[in-house]
């Protein structure tokens, strides 16, 4: 899955200059030394059959964790900070912020290897004596944020972990995640963690109420760019795929290019699919409405003029404490939304 709005070839970090520690780095995975572990954790190997269909090993319960940021908030949302040394995408904004997708992970304690598609220092990674890399994967074989040109000096550092986050149902990366948070030491039976899944239950079934006192609303999920308009497929899109399920009826492309993502529109062919509700990328790498005022085809959208557009985040923190919301505000939408055609 692209990052609509980023150079479609990833650029590596890598430099010459750096070749000397990342080489140290490299002699040690291949050491017989065994890897630090945490009390109580010395004597307990451990596994994890990821979304490749590989089974990562390790002498003991990975300790120190280096993750794409919305993957390490899922693991902050299950008591896990902790384990988290080092994150990898967009995290922090210009004035120091965080960015959504960072959830409640206290992004100052963590290390950041790249803020940015494309990003990822290798020796700030070596450096951190990873343990265990956890990210998506879009497309078989892909980890999502890790660049293809440095992926296997980056591999060759740590065990990886990868979950399927797209062509499939929200519902099933949420309990993979969930899973794996288990396995690295996770109490799923935690208040915090049963409050956050009854409330993503309970969120699921205000969609499904919202589609039926409100029927008919067809809904558009779709990124801004400054030459093109995305149209998302929600045969491919997981979070989508989900809505769907629960009865939203969320517009098709005919045409999706290639992984089938989404339909490339240009501004003039904006109005190709009727909505009466528009989910917007809310992420900062795609326009906002007050980017997309410059666009005259914009503004004469009919979910556009009637002020039924909300805010969309293509991809979600893939936890019951970070989905509950989505499903909330999914809701509202619908329930307050107009039939306009």
């Amino acid at each position: 899955m692209r990052n609509l709005n980023s150079p479609l070839s990833r650029r590596g970090l890598f430099a010459a200059g750096g070749a000397a520690v990342l080489t140290l780095a490299l002699a040690a995975c291949g050491s017989s030394d065994p890897a630090p572990s945490t009390a109580g954790q010395s004597a307990k190997s451990w596994s994890f059959a990821d979304d490749r269909k590989e089974t990562v090993t390790a002498g003991a319960v990975p300790s120190r964790v280096v993750a794409f940021t919305g993957t390490a908030a899922v693991l902050a949302d299950y008591g896990l900070q902790q384990k988290v040394v080092g994150v990898f995408g967009e995290t922090k904004r210009a004035d120091g912020s965080p960015e959504p997708q960072a959830g409640d992970l206290d992004v100052n304690k963590v290390t950041i290897l790249g803020n940015v598609w494309g990003e990822f220092n290798i020796e700030k990674y070596a450096a951190l004596r990873p343990e265990l890399l956890v990210t998506h994967m879009y497309d078989p074989g892909a980890l999502w944020y890790v660049p293809d040109e440095s992926k296997d000096k980056i591999v060759k550092l740590a065990p990886t972990v990868a979950v399927s986050t797209a062509r499939v149902p929200m519902t099933e990366p949420i309990e993979r995640y969930a899973a794996l948070a288990e396995s690295l030491g996770a109490d799923l039976k935690a208040p915090k963690v049963a409050e956050a899944r009854a409330r993503f239950e309970a969120a699921a079934e205000s969609v499904r109420k919202a589609v039926a006192e409100n029927p008919g609303i067809k809904v558009l999920a779709a990124s801004g760019s400054p030459d093109v308009l995305y149209v998302s497929n929600p045969e491919v899109n997981t979070d989508l795929m989900y809505f769907t399920q629960l009865g939203v009826d969320v517009v098709k492309p005919e045409k999706p290019g290639d992984g089938g993502y989404y339909e490339n529109l240009s501004w003039e062919n904006a109005d190709k699919y009727d909505a009466d509700l528009i989910l917007l990328d809310n992420r900062g790498t795609a326009l906002q409405p007050k980017d997309l005022t410059s666009k005259p085809s914009w503004a004469t959208l009919p979910a556009v003029k009637a002020d039924q557009v909300v805010g969309w985040d293509p991809v979600p923190r893939f936890s019951y404490a970070g989905a509950a919301p989505i499903l909330e505000g999914l809701a509202s939408a619908i329930r307050n939304a107009k039939k306009l055609g």
